[in-house]
């Protein structure tokens, strides 16, 4: 059914969802492939580590020529989400004139800010477009999980724990691996990820979707396809475990809550959350009272009671929340585009914030902040209304996980986690099925 349905799109659909299959597969891979290019040819870096934006401003010329041969502007741009979307990015645009900076960084601030948002129309288009796109965009998506799950595999047991030092990976671009607290026994791997962080986080979206499936469908899944879904979730939970991401645990559990609360009889609901809630706390207050013993100081603390980093994460963390908030009282309409993150390294002041709404704030000032916020809770809703269906509630679940992370890191900024998660979203909002369907 695949390749009939596939000979029967014109050259431009098919251009249009080539385009976003390669950067479905090709962003969780593209880390490790564009340090180890730019390296090779630093004089294309730029170009290099452009290379999904530019397929995107690719399919967005293919779309806009398909809906308007199909005559659906009127139906496209009268969705909420899109208007939102598109009030958003115009104040980045807006801000550019009013507020003018580095014209890098200003670049490099508009591809961080706004390509998520734009892979999020892309696919929320092609699942309109184009009904069966929906599988293979999953099974994209899932192909590229299980080549971050092998490789992550491959380094918690096989690999030198340096390996992708060999691919350019230093101070100056990645470090090929992190520790905890800077203790050698306590490694924090990569896979194909930008980091320990951005693992766990994509950790728990695979987690959510491959639980939520499982939960759904368990019934019809055979012997060979229950093992396969018990190991995807094995080695989520263990990269989860060893990317020591603390905010993506609080992010699993948050996800494991909204699911049992869904997914559970009506009559054992309340009981079940309480069950389980009385365990996390009961945990949360051994790791409380525990926290001198080494392993729980290292691990759930980030404090090595025998030495540690020079620079203690903990008060990093909140030093950054502090400014961050400061600076967002000072500046209501921000400091403007590209004056945060990696971006703002190409100017004079840069300033880094941990802290997605923050940093947000930042970039836009409180209008921009309140439009996001506005953007994301449509977006949570409209998965919410669909959350019979196992993609809807594992990514509606998911992004309640990434949501809270992004109160301790900026989530949204790491391409692969956002555009993952982003495009999930929007193969949800736009899939041509309704709010009852159980796929």
């Amino acid at each position: 059914m695949g390749y009939t349905w596939y000979m029967k799109l014109n050259a431009a659909e098919r251009l249009f969802m080539g385009a976003l299959l390669v950067i479905a597969f090709g962003i969780v891979l593209h880390t490790p492939v564009t340090v180890w290019l730019s390296t090779m040819y630093p004089d294309s870096a730029l170009l290099i580590k452009s290379w999904k934006e530019i397929l995107m401003g690719v399919a967005l010329l293919l779309f806009v020529l398909e809906v308007g041969k199909r005559k659906l502007f009127g139906e496209f741009f009268g969705d909420k989400i899109i208007q939102l979307l598109l009030v958003y990015a115009g104040i980045h645009f807006i801000l550019m004139v009013i507020i003018p900076n580095n014209i890098q960084a200003v670049g490099a601030g508009l591809l961080i800010d706004l390509r998520y948002l734009l892979f999020f129309t892309l696919v929320y288009g092609a699942a309109k477009l184009l009904p069966n796109f929906r599988i293979i965009f999953l099974k994209t998506i899932f192909a590229g999980a299980a080549v971050v799950l092998g490789f992550a595999l491959l380094q918690m047991f096989v690999l030198p724990r340096d390996i992708l030092a060999t691919l350019g990976y230093d101070s100056h671009t990645i470090e090929p691996y992190l520790t905890v607290d800077d203790n050698e026994e306590y490694i924090r791997i990569n896979s194909t990820l930008r980091g320990p962080n951005p693992l766990g986080a994509y950790a728990v979206v695979i987690f959510a979707l491959v639980i939520a499936a499982a939960t759904k469908f368990g019934r019809r899944l055979k012997n060979d396809q229950h093992l396969i879904v018990g190991i995807a979730v094995a080695i989520a939970t263990l990269m989860l475990a060893v990317s020591y991401s603390r905010s993506a645990l609080i992010g699993l559990i948050i996800a494991l809550i909204i699911m049992i609360s869904v997914l559970i009889k009506p009559e054992l609901r309340k009981r079940a959350v309480v069950i389980f809630s009385a365990v996390v706390l009961s945990i949360a207050a051994v790791l409380l009272v525990a926290r001198t013993n080494p392993v729980i100081s290292n691990i759930f603390w980030h404090d090595d009671p025998n030495g540690g980093a020079k620079i203690d994460s903990n008060k990093g963390h909140a030093d950054s929340l502090a400014s961050g908030t400061l600076r967002m009282a000072r500046q209501p309409i921000g400091g403007g585009i590209g004056s945060t993150g990696s971006a703002s390294l190409l100017t004079k002041k840069p300033f880094i914030i941990e802290n997605q709404y923050l940093y947000i704030a930042h970039e836009v000032g409180w209008i921009g902040l309140g439009l996001f916020v506005w953007l994301f809770v449509e977006i949570m809703r409209r998965l919410w209304q669909r959350r019979r269906g196992a993609l809807s509630l594992g990514v509606f679940a998911s992004g309640c996980a990434l949501a809270v992370i992004g109160l301790l890191l900026p989530v949204w900024v790491d391409d692969t986690v956002s555009i993952i998660w982003w495009g999930l979203a929007g193969l949800v909002i736009g899939g041509a099925y309704n709010a009852r369907s159980n796929n």
